[in-house]
């Protein structure tokens, strides 16, 4: 059974972005060899990448245009599964459009794989664990504040949380790895 894994970077305010989209200046404090490492591991432990159409777009322009490294390769090759009303086409290689993600990501947990991540994607995100269909909750605490942006959680109903690990980066940035408590 895949389990449904949601990674993002925050801010020590709880700001996955600025006030601008794609404004992720603060991911350059928590980025050395150690996120490096792990991120490289992603394309190894991925079976499916999911992202919500704004994200979607922001990582297909910026990962195909990227220089060669291993996490290009993974971001280019690996599926990758949408969720959008508006689109239904792709120009991205391997990449699936769905107006009804809650069902496909059911689907897809319960069949034999690799994991499914779930990258930035912060509405998205909330949906999904509002509807109990992540498994775990993967984020980078960098050690900054912002003040203002766009915040990971979004309000509604509260969410409960297990704590899995914490692993503190040499860089000050600490990777946090919860388990919801409404999960399936």
């Amino acid at each position: 059974m895949a389990k449904v894994i949601v990674w993002n970077l925050v801010t020590l305010d709880g700001f996955y972005e600025g006030e601008k989209k794609w404004d992720l200046e603060f991911h350059n404090r928590a980025w050395g060899g150690e996120l490096e490492a792990m991120a490289n591991e992603f394309g190894d432990k991925a079976g499916l990448l999911v992202f919500g159409r704004v994200t979607y777009e922001g990582m297909r322009d910026y990962w195909t245009a990227a220089e060669p490294s291993t996490i290009t390769t993974y971001m280019n090759a690996l599926p990758k599964l949408v969720a959008s009303r508006t689109q239904s086409m792709s120009e991205w290689n391997n990449t699936v459009m769905t107006a009804d993600i809650d069902a496909e990501i059911a689907r897809r947990r319960k069949a034999p794989g690799k994991d499914v991540y779930v990258f930035g994607s912060a509405e998205l995100s909330h949906s999904l664990m509002g509807a109990g269909l992540v498994d775990e909750v993967m984020l980078c605490v960098v050690p900054v504040t912002l003040g203002k942006g766009n915040r990971f959680f979004k309000g509604g109903a509260p969410l409960d949380f297990d704590l899995l690990e914490a692993r503190p980066l040499s860089n000050g940035s600490v990777i946090l790895r919860y388990k919801p408590r409404n999960a399936d």
